[in-house]
């Protein structure tokens, strides 16, 4: 058993997904595709008599974490930290359930493999309603396609070739839980189309086109983001709407091309890791 232990959890930005429940928290979860940042959220765990969950030094409700420690059954103080907004869009807590397991496994010596420790994380998230498909990407990195839904045992995953700089302005979040727990129907129909359409043509362009029309097809765009993905697309630029945050991320320069002030990382070229022990 260790004092402690450090995992860093890529932030993901999906750019449309369609909506598979099902009563098994394994099994359910999300099809579509997204982009893994070097901006990504660093999760320490120490051994604490009773379990405490900080982000950026405030103490925090993430339900999807404390689910992680009990289905371990250990108590745990977890520290988080990272420059990514909450509720925006950047899978904020699904990295945290993922760190959380990462290092929690290491302290407590739990002898759980890297899939279990994502299942776990997974279904956290799934059971706490923010998330179905986060957890599965940030495990893998890149530009992560999910190709069928669920945790490892269920889902299947395949990737964008790309590696692209990401530009990134966060206008304000949108509830998961209210948009998952709404009717899908026109949602899921519209992440479905767009999945056929890039699984055809598996390209950073593509995937940008079809990420613009699953908002619009999706009715999810709010007036901010419009306004900001038609800036960049007349200065020549690509920008499309991040799943499910007021935020629109693009690729190359173009929001700083468009006059904005972004954020700027790149595509993290890997999954979650251990980074200390």
């Amino acid at each position: 058993m260790s004092d402690d232990a450090t995992a860093f959890v890529p932030g993901h930005i999906t750019g449309f997904f369609s909506a598979h429940p099902a009563d098994d928290p394994a099994v359910a979860g999300s099809r579509g595709a997204g982009i893994t940042l070097s901006h990504g959220v660093t999760v320490t765990v120490e051994s604490a008599a009773e379990s405490v969950v900080t982000l950026d030094g405030t103490t925090v409700e993430m339900p999807p974490v404390e689910t992680v420690l009990r289905t371990l059954g250990v108590s745990a103080a977890i520290h988080a930290e990272s420059k990514l907004p909450l509720g925006a869009g950047f899978g904020v807590s699904g990295a945290m359930a993922l760190g959380a397991a990462l290092a929690a496994n290491h302290v407590f010596d739990c002898g759980r493999s890297e899939n279990d420790l994502v299942t776990i994380a997974h279904e956290a998230e799934v059971r706490a309603g923010t998330g179905l498909g986060d957890v599965v990407a940030q495990a893998r990195g890149g530009m992560p396609i999910r190709v069928e839904p669920g945790a490892p045992d269920h889902g299947r995953m395949d990737g964008i070739p790309a590696r692209p700089r990401i530009e990134y302005v966060a206008f304000g979040g949108l509830s998961t839980a209210d948009v998952l727990s709404g009717d899908t129907t026109a949602l899921t129909t519209a992440g479905e189309t767009a999945l056929d359409n890039l699984r055809t043509d598996p390209t950073l362009g593509q995937f940008m086109s079809e990420c613009q029309q699953f908002a619009r097809d999706a009715g999810l765009l709010t007036e901010r983001v419009t306004t900001a993905i038609e800036d960049v697309s007349d200065t020549g630029g690509n920008a499309a709407m991040a799943m499910l945050g007021e935020t629109v991320f693009a690729v190359g320069t173009g929001l700083t091309d468009a006059g904005y002030d972004p954020e700027v990382c790149r595509v993290h070229p890997a999954g979650a890791t251990l980074e200390s022990q």
